[in-house]
């Protein structure tokens, strides 16, 4: 059954996204007493700046949120690792798996319709999707769909994240059109903050000496 909602029902606390509390439990982030995300400039939505290696200017402003380093109630910081499992949004069918700089990005298609007919998508970047995640199959809200890829041996000494994107899109759009240098034509794709979208208890702080966590 197709959903239609409106900009207003979108952000309303009942239709957002439990995405975090699915992504705290498959990783037994609550073992550290979890409390918060901790975002950096260059990690949150439309920023123009990168936040790992000399932090310089991005080639296009940023398509979503990265997702990586937490903070527990004691006050300690803390980074996902690489394997970390990553957990759907939204019930959904996966619609495309492309490479990108450090893995995989998986392309999702939501039985959700804007007002004006656009369909709901979200993407997850920097993956390694299971064996069993391919185009063509749904999967449901908080079903396990890939591992955060390992960036140990990249030149970019970028730490392990998960990168996600929300986008509405027309629903005629044809899929094997789809991409990341899709993503960036505003004139087909209406890019959203996913945190408009997700429950979320999160920090932005700026830079100490060094973020790379180990």
């Amino acid at each position: 059954m197709k959903v239609p909602v409106t900009k207003k029902k979108l952000i309303d606390k009942m239709f957002k996204s439990q995405f975090i509390e699915f992504l705290v439990r498959h990783n037994s982030l609550t073992r550290f007493g979890f409390d918060a995300w901790i975002f950096y400039p260059g990690m949150l939505f439309n920023d123009l700046c990168a936040w790992w290696g000399d932090r310089g200017v991005r080639l296009r402003a940023h398509e979503g949120v990265d997702f990586c380093f937490y903070r527990d109630t004691g006050g300690q910081e803390h980074s996902l690792r690489e394997k970390a499992h990553i957990p759907m949004m939204y019930e959904g069918e996966i619609i495309r798996i492309e490479d990108d700089f450090l893995g995989k990005s998986i392309f999702v298609n939501h039985n959700i319709y804007d007002d004006r007919e656009n369909r709901l998508h979200t993407i997850y970047g920097h993956t390694n999707p299971y064996s069993g995640v391919t185009i063509g199959k749904v999967f449901g809200e908080g079903e396990l769909i890939a591992t955060i890829a390992d960036t140990g041996k990249k030149t970019t000494k970028i730490p392990p994240h998960v990168h996600i994107s929300v986008a509405w899109l027309p629903k005629s759009f044809p899929y094997e059109r789809l991409g990341w240098k899709t993503m960036s034509d505003r004139s087909v794709v209406t890019l959203c903050d996913p945190l408009e979208f997700i429950e979320c208890k999160y920090n932005v702080e700026q830079y100490g000496s060094d973020i790379i966590k180990t």
